[in-house]
């Protein structure tokens, strides 16, 4: 039903599989009226001009309009709404919030989006005021699993939005969390309306922090009301898949144009500094002139397109690794999604799971940047080898031209195995064998140091500096320690000690860029074992992974593959994720992985898509891209 294709973190993109196609996630789902000839934009027209093959109307609004009830009912939801892609049915929730009750039992709403051929029906839950007390919450969340369980009995087939109540209550919501993900198809986390609407994003944080504690990483999720496209980056850094806006309509009933970086009136508009295709027909400044009618519809079609093209935007920064970078920019656009963020960084545990191996570069862009999980699993895993050395020294050349390394390399001193070395860096003191290792290695930053310590060393020899300028340059012999060192430090780094054994080969050989004196390959006589990336982080090739795997114990670094899909994976074909019996819990999205057969034989080495707990959980799409295997018999 859902498959993963692409990631950022928590944030995914990702294919659900409906009746009526595929949606690729994330993705916005306009809300529109159940009666198509409402509203400024008609859902024909959303499918035909805008390219939308999804959206979202309210089956309890339908409920209560018997001509409309007739005629979805007659021709089915699809027919009525003339919209041939999928079709989401809300239940009523946010008129419980608006107006306090719902005139329709639980039953009867689900059993009309049965009816009417909704692709994805949804729960009538209870809905919980953000400042509702525990009692309250806790029985709301109560009910709502009630509700939910009776949904799933009267929907054993289609899709299934489980919501996901509890009120400001952590535990509560992880608890609610865990029952909707056992029960529904897409976890749907309601009652946070309330907290968008006035600007609580800190509270909303916490929440959504709570709620991704408590999820099952197969399913979708939906961030019911979180419209704004400022948000968007923001809600998909938690793993929000679907957001839907009425947004863009109540706006524009206002005179209020949305953009990702904020809200304009359109009274203080006095610049035509939009470049979108509306606003190259009519200009902004223009806008004003139009008849009333006109104009609504006109600013509802705007503030759709930029919502659009947001969600787009979203989905280019996770294939390319940037959405953290996009959602600090978006946080600049208002202070209380600034103080969201500063919330979400307050705790990043729940993101460093998913932390991928590398990125193609760090861009530190505030100060918050520097509490991005990436740069705290850097920090941990960074003390985890440090306590293997008994004292740490500052190298005093203290470049990180790999070049210099390369030529100048620190000097192997009696007892240097148990010495580490370390050069400053923006991100503190750095072993100089790790200074050129994602994301030291390929950090874009001011200058400015957002004042910033750095982490310094209280078991530093100040009278290393004087002995190691004395060194004159470097002779074979030195050179050659310093790249079994270097070696040494990248296998410990991404595989333990027990991967250091490889750099004490006697044969053991290095190719380094001329140009830049990066290493590239490292092998044994004239076989490459590993090949070094631009983040400097080792992969190993067919050989490689054969070595590591005869050295690591069991279940370190292993994805193992059910025997019916050995074959596969021996015609170098990826391993699918239902396909997967066991895999290393400690294993993170794009991880070199080591492939066994259930008997622990090594067929071949291949790219993490999932981590180690998701493996075998998503019952469609790719857990592993084999890269290299073993010859089929």
């Amino acid at each position: 039903m859902f498959e993963l294709r692409d990631r950022d973190g928590l944030a995914r993109i990702g294919r659900l599989q409906t009746e009526h196609g595929i949606l690729e996630t994330p993705a916005l789902l306009p809300v529109v009226h159940p009666d198509p000839r409402r509203g400024p934009i008609r859902p024909s027209e959303l499918a035909r001009e805008w390219g939308v093959n999804a959206l979202i109307t309210s089956s309890y609004i339908l409920s209560r309009s018997p001509e409309v009830r007739r005629e979805c009912e007659e021709k089915g939801i699809h027919r009525a709404l003339d919209f041939p892609g999928i079709i989401m049915t809300d239940s009523g929730a946010f008129q419980q919030h608006a107006f306090g009750r719902v005139e329709v039992s639980p039953r009867e709403i689900l059993e009309l989006q049965n009816r009417i051929g909704s692709d994805i029906a949804t729960v009538l839950d209870d809905f919980v005021e953000p400042d509702a007390d525990r009692t309250r919450a806790r029985a709301g969340a109560q009910i709502t699993e009630t509700r939910t369980q009776e949904a799933r009995r009267l929907r054993p087939q289609g899709l299934l939005a489980a919501p996901v109540q509890g009120g400001r209550y952590e535990d509560l919501r992880r608890e609610a969390a865990r029952s909707a993900s056992s029960l529904g198809d897409i976890v749907a986390v309601g009652g946070i309306v309330p907290l968008f609407e006035k600007y609580r994003f800190a509270s909303l944080a916490r929440i959504l922090r709570a709620v991704r504690q408590g999820l099952a990483p197969e399913h979708p999720v939906h961030l019911f009301g979180l419209g704004h496209p400022m948000v968007f980056a923001w809600g998909a850094l938690f793993g929000g898949d679907l957001f839907d806006s009425a947004l863009y309509s109540k706006f524009a009933q206002r005179g209020a144009l949305v953009f990702p970086e904020g809200t304009l009136p359109l009274e203080s508009v006095r610049e035509d500094f939009c470049p979108c295709r509306l606003c190259e027909r009519t200009p902004l400044t223009a806008i004003s002139t139009l008849p009333a009618p006109e104009r609504e519809t006109h600013i509802a079609r705007h503030n759709l397109l930029q919502s659009l093209a947001e969600v787009r935007r979203v989905r280019q920064a996770i294939r390319e690794g940037t959405l953290w970078e996009l959602a600090e920019r978006r946080a600049l656009g208002h202070p209380a999604l600034r103080e969201g963020l500063r919330e979400t960084l307050a705790d990043v545990g729940i993101f460093l799971e998913a932390e991928p191996w590398s990125r193609r570069t760090l861009r530190l862009q505030l100060p918050e940047s520097w509490g991005r999980p990436a740069i705290v699993r850097w920090r941990q895993r960074l003390e985890e080898y440090r306590a293997s050395f008994s004292l740490r020294r500052s190298w005093p050349g203290g470049s990180l031209d790999p070049a210099k390394l390369a030529r100048g390399p620190p000097p192997e001193l009696p007892g240097s195995g148990e010495v580490l070395w370390e050069v400053p860096t923006p991100l503190g003191p750095v072993p100089v064998e790790l200074s050129q290792v994602y994301p030291g290695g390929s950090l874009l930053a001011p200058d400015d140091d957002f004042g910033v310590e750095e982490e310094g060393s209280d078991r530093e020899d100040p009278a290393s500096h004087a002995r190691m300028e004395e060194i004159p340059g470097p002779d074979p012999e030195r050179l050659a320690a310093w790249t079994r060192r270097h070696v040494r430090g990248l296998l410990r780094w991404c595989w333990g000690t027990d991967a250091m054994a490889l750099a004490e080969a006697p044969d053991l050989k290095v190719r380094r860029t001329r140009s830049s004196g990066r290493l590239r390959d490292i092998a044994r006589g004239p076989e490459v074992l590993f090949h070094v990336g631009n983040d400097g982080l080792p992969r190993p090739t067919l050989r490689g992974g054969q070595e590591l795997w005869s050295r690591l114990p069991k279940p370190r670094g292993r994805v193992v593959a059910s025997e019916e899909a050995v074959p596969f994976v021996l015609a170098g074909q990826s391993l699918f994720s239902r396909h997967v019996r066991t895999a290393d819990p400690n294993l993170h999205p794009g991880d070199p992985v080591l492939l066994v057969d259930q008997a622990d034989l090594y067929l071949g080495v291949g790219q993490g898509i999932l981590s180690g707990p998701e493996m075998g959980r998503f019952l469609r799409g790719v857990a592993v891209r084999v890269t290299a295997h073993i010859p089929p018999p």
